[in-house]
């Protein structure tokens, strides 16, 4: 048995509508599916929902849920702003900078670009508090991305142990400290 692919992600959305038409305008995703109901199929709670459905490309699909009845939504307030995210592909550097404007241009405070080696990124919210990432590979992604695979074990196993960041991939960031000396 193996999993095939990822069928469809999902979210909690303030405004079903705001929400697809955000995605739209700055992400360039298509809307394509909405299903509402008025019971959750899987438990059978009387639970109204909007749940929608946009394409984040190659058979991706990000999906939220518009759930008038419940307590506004939050965040887990143990877990920092920056660790639950989506990220998506983009092609490369120039469609991530392109992205960055577009995203600015139209109001949306975006951090970065941040160099991570093996790839490069940029990150904003969309009008419900989640974080969103968009990455592009760095030209030399597949040699980093095959050095970190001959050390993640040992990685893996070092954090087991001792809870702090081991230095098998020091190298992602080497060129951004060498640059700042």
């Amino acid at each position: 048995m193996k999993i095939d692919r990822i069928h469809h992600v999902a979210y909690r959305c303030k405004d079903a509508r705001e929400t697809v038409l955000w995605y739209r305008d700055n992400l360039n995703m298509d809307f394509v599916l909405a299903i509402a109901e008025d019971l959750v199929p899987s438990t059978k709670a009387p639970d109204p929902y909007m749940h929608v459905f946009l394409d984040a490309g190659n058979g991706n699909v990000l999906a939220f849920f518009e759930l008038p009845t419940q307590p506004p939504m939050g965040r887990d307030p143990n877990t920092p702003e920056w660790v639950q995210h989506i990220a998506f592909k983009v092609k490369d550097r120039a469609e991530l900078l392109e992205f960055k404007a577009h995203l600015e241009g139209r109001g949306v405070p975006v951090l970065g670009v941040t160099d991570h080696g093996a790839f490069h990124s940029i990150y904003f919210f969309d009008p419900n508090g989640h974080r969103v990432e968009l990455a592009c590979p760095d030209p030399e992604e597949e040699a980093m991305l095959k050095k970190l695979d001959a050390v993640k074990w040992d990685m893996l196993e070092d954090w087991s142990k001792t809870k702090r960041a081991p230095k098998h991939a020091a190298f992602l960031h080497a060129r951004e400290l060498g640059a700042s000396s």
